[in-house]
This record gives structure tokens, sequence and C-alpha cells, in this order.
């Protein structure tokens, strides 16, 4: 605990990496940071669930997010079956709890203060207009996973070879025109668990096949960067400028993508906050 008012954090820019459920650990870091340091950063991004976490994050949803994630998760019985790949709106159980979770918590208060915050933007990525998308993300998709596995990192390289671009939106003014649930929703589609939808006229898909922890354009000032997992290698960016912080261990005992366990919720969340206290420890 501080022995008095947060001081002000040192950073100008912060971004909230994807990893699922494992993002979960942002909103216990930042609860724990957040008793000794105020931040107040001019540019922020996030990436797949971390578009989220960072939403809530400006908002000031962070609890109520966790609180209503975990009631649907003691709802939700299974995660995917054969007949939720063909229903009516072509969504599996995942997209449908999530895009209810994102509507109530990212509502039209949250959006509102959102829109006046600081710059915000979500990663995204996209194969283009042209025809054939989804078969060519999943291609992409399996090109990331195999590079992911064989030596993690938080800017894959490889995906891109399948014809995957990164596009940074701007969140704040998706918050204007009322559509930024959408878009958060839009920011985590992994394929075939979630149904692609278009943003300007592109298929989107989740930004961490490009990018798991993209910096903001512009670019500018000292920054901190919270990943979801640790990294064979990160990054080989400016140190003096932007300072990764990792998980201790392992944030999750189980899926990532697991929507009917709401233990692993409480295991992130509880491993954020240890992980922030230790990090103000050592500062």
């Amino acid at each position: 605990m501080s022995d008095g008012a947060p001081r002000p954090a040192p950073y100008e820019q912060i971004v909230f990496s994807g990893g699922g459920l494992r993002c979960f650990w942002h909103g216990g870091w930042m609860e724990a940071v957040g008793e000794s340091l105020e931040f107040r950063p001019a540019r922020i991004t996030g990436s797949s669930g971390g578009a989220l976490s960072a939403a809530a994050w400006i908002a000031g949803r962070e609890t109520r997010l966790f609180d209503r994630f975990v009631r649907a998760v003691r709802r939700t019985d299974w995660n995917v079956t054969l007949d939720d790949m063909d229903d009516d709106h072509g969504r599996t159980p995942h997209q449908r709890v999530y895009e209810a979770i994102v509507e109530d918590v990212i509502d039209a208060a949250a959006q509102a203060r959102i829109a006046e915050g600081p710059a915000f933007q979500v990663n995204v990525s996209t194969v283009g207009d042209a025809s054939g998308a989804t078969l060519r993300a999943l291609v992409a998709g399996t090109i990331y996973q195999a590079e992911q596995a064989v030596a993690p990192t938080p800017r894959p390289r490889l995906s891109a070879s399948a014809g995957v671009e990164q596009r940074l939106i701007d969140a704040r003014q998706a918050a204007r025109d009322g559509m930024l649930p959408d878009l958060i929703r839009m920011a985590a589609t992994v394929p075939p668990a979630f149904r692609p939808d278009d943003w300007d006229g592109e298929p989107i898909y989740d930004g961490g096949m490009v990018d798991k922890a993209p910096l903001p354009d512009p670019d500018e000032g000292r920054t901190l960067v919270l990943l979801t997992k640790r990294f064979h290698s990160l990054p080989d960016d400016d140190p003096d400028r932007i300072d990764y912080v990792e998980p201790s261990e392992t944030v999750l005992s189980g899926s990532k993508l697991d929507f009917t366990d709401p233990d692993l919720l409480h295991e992130a969340w509880a491993l954020g906050g240890k992980d922030g206290r230790d990090w103000l420890a050592r500062r």
C-alpha cells in the first residue's frame, strides 16, 4: 500500500497485449500498481483481449468487467459444439458470450468517457477484401501458431506471408460513433471460434497475428508494455524508452479460451496483483 497519494507514473504510452483470458492479469496488475502510481498516458493501444482490457481501464470498469465475465463463465457449460458452428448467426458460444459482456461493460457511459480520454488505438489484422478471406486468415493463424510454438515472440514475423496486414483503428472515434463494442469484439476474432465481420469494407481478425503488443502511432515517449505471457525473445526496442513487463509465471492453468471455468479468471487477476506489487518493490 502507498503511504500517501499515488505519485505520477513516468509513462506517456501504455500497451495492453493480447492473450485471451490471460488479459485479466492486466486488471490485477493495474489495480495493484495503481495504489502507488497514477497513470496519465497520452496514448494507449490494445490488441485482441488487450483491447477490452484497455477500454475497461480507461473507462474505470476493470472490476465490473471481471465480475461480469465471472458471472457469464459460470453460466457457460461448453465452449463449442458442431451445432453451434451452424446457428442462425454463425456465432459460437465464445463469440456470443464475449459480445454480450463487451456490450454490457462498454456501454454508452463508458464510451463517452473513452471518447474524451487519451488517444486510444485498437490493433486488428486483415487480409483485405479479396475472396477467401477466412481461409487465408486460417492459414495465417496456423503459421502464427507454429511460429509461437517454436520461438514465441510478441511480434510475429511469418503470418504476413499469408497476406495479413495490420491496422491500428482509432478507438476514440469508434466510441463517439457508438461502435466501440463492435470494434473490440472484432479485434478478438479468431476463426473458426469467432466469425469475422467487416470494418470499413475489410474483414477484421485478431491483431495478435501481426503484433501482440503494438506500439502506438505516433510512437513517442516512455512506454509501458504489459504482456500476458513470458516470451522466448522480446522485440529489439530501445530499453531506455520501452519497458516490457512479463508475468512471473504461467498465467493460467487452463486454456486462454476456456469460457467454462471462472477459476481461471481469478488465477489471472491474482497473479497480476502479485506481479504488480513485486514490480513496485523493485522500483
